[in-house]
C-alpha cells in the first residue's frame, strides 16, 4: 500500500512520467530546463477553478520560458477525458499530462479525494499541486493543497522564480527535525 509523503526541498524527487494529450510522452528525468520544470498537478475536467487556472498558466508561459522554466500540467483523468478539456478549455500550447496514477499522486504528496455522489467528479481523483524542480531533479518549490479553493497565481510563481534565480536563493523548508 502506497501512503501519503511529503517531498522535501533539496531532496531528489519522484519520478514523473507522463502519457500527453496529442501523443508520446513526457518525462521528469528527460527534462533538461535551464533553471526549473513547473509540475501543475490539476484535479481534472470536473473542475471549473481548475480551468481558469490553465487559462491563467497559459497566458503567462512564455514569460515562464523566457525565465527559463518548462510546464507541464496533468491529471489522473483518462486519455478522452484530458482530450476534451484540451479542446474544450482551448488549451493548446500547453503539454497536458493524462492518466496520473493515484499511487503516483500520493507519492507526490498529493492528497486524494473521493468524489461526492451528484457530481461530475470521478470516484477518487488528487487535489492541485504546483512543484518548481531544479534542472537537477530536486525540489525547490511546492504547494499543495486539500481543496481547490485559494490557490497561488502564477504571476506570484513568476515573480518569485525570477528572484530567485536572479539573487540564487536557497530552496526552503527542507528540515524535517530539530
Amino acid at each position: 500500500m502506497i501512503q501519503h509523503v511529503v517531498v522535501l526541498p533539496r531532496q531528489k524527487t519522484p519520478a514523473l512520467n507522463l502519457q500527453l494529450v496529442g501523443g508520446g510522452t513526457w518525462s521528469l528525468d528527460a527534462q533538461k530546463p535551464e533553471h526549473f520544470t513547473m509540475i501543475v498537478f490539476y484535479r481534472g475536467y470536473h473542475c471549473p477553478i481548475c480551468k481558469n487556472q490553465l487559462h491563467d498558466l497559459l497566458s503567462k508561459k512564455d514569460d515562464f520560458a523566457s525565465a527559463g522554466v518548462n510546464i507541464v500540467v496533468a491529471s489522473s483523468n483518462d486519455q478522452a477525458l484530458a482530450e476534451k478539456t484540451v479542446e474544450e478549455w482551448e488549451l493548446e500550447g500547453l503539454d497536458v499530462g493524462h492518466s496520473l496514477e493515484l499511487a503516483d499522486a500520493l507519492e507526490w504528496g498529493l492528497h486524494l479525494s473521493a468524489g461526492r455522489e451528484g457530481t461530475a467528479e470521478p470516484e477518487v481523483f488528487s487535489e492541485p499541486g504546483i512543484f518548481l524542480v531544479r534542472a537537477d531533479g530536486t525540489l525547490y518549490f511546492s504547494s499543495i493543497q486539500t481543496m481547490p479553493f485559494a490557490r497561488p497565481k502564477f504571476s506570484d510563481i513568476l515573480g518569485a522564480a525570477k528572484f530567485v534565480i536572479e539573487k540564487d536563493y536557497p530552496a526552503r523548508g527542507e528540515m524535517v527535525t530539530l
